[in-house]
């Protein structure tokens, strides 16, 4: 378990971790982030705001998150991609931003959004498209774990297993040549 006794009554009830999409068209990005925290076994929350639809929404959410129990805000969000730069603008938690894949260009403009923040509105910008939602919740994870020694030992066999399907994959490879790898 995630948080020991002391932690849990701590945080009881809290999400530790926040999912904010701009549509649920991110959803299919955003589930990737859901789904290392569910491994993890870090409490979060997931909703829809868009910071051009329904802006007294996102920064309703951004402002009151901390006092909910938020510790980390993961905000996805496509094309113009402002939802994690309105967030971080309006709450001193860490946002981490996950550009989504879609629009006719593929996430580099929902990339170059979340990316160019102003000096004194950071936000830690993951990868394009659902590699960077995974990701956004492995590092989510690995900011928690400085505060969660549990969490910390799980990252650390996480990171191993990691390594060990490298050292398999390097040993087959070996083992069987280009050629043959992906046939047996």
């Amino acid at each position: 378990m995630l948080l020991n006794e002391e932690e849990c009554k701590i945080k009881s009830g809290s999400k530790l971790v926040s999912i904010i999409m701009g549509s649920d068209s991110d959803l299919d990005v955003m589930k990737e982030t859901a789904k290392v925290l569910e491994d993890f076994e870090i409490p979060f929350e997931m909703t829809i705001s868009s910071a051009h639809r329904s802006p007294s929404r996102t920064i309703e959410y951004a402002s009151n998150a901390s006092q909910q129990g938020v510790e980390i805000i993961i905000a996805g969000a496509g094309r113009a991609a402002h939802l994690a730069g309105v967030i971080a603008a309006h709450t001193i938690l860490p946002v981490i931003g996950v550009p989504i894949d879609s629009g006719p260009l593929n996430g580099v403009d929902a990339l170059y959004s979340t990316v160019q923040m102003p000096p004194g509105v950071p936000v830690a910008t993951m990868a394009i498209g659902s590699g960077g939602g995974r990701n956004a919740g492995i590092f989510a994870a690995q900011m928690l774990a400085l505060k969660y020694p549990a969490l910390k030992a799980k990252l650390e066999d996480y990171k191993s297993k990691l390594a060990e399907g490298v050292e398999q994959k390097a040993t087959r490879l070996e083992e069987f040549g280009y050629e043959k790898y992906n046939a047996e």
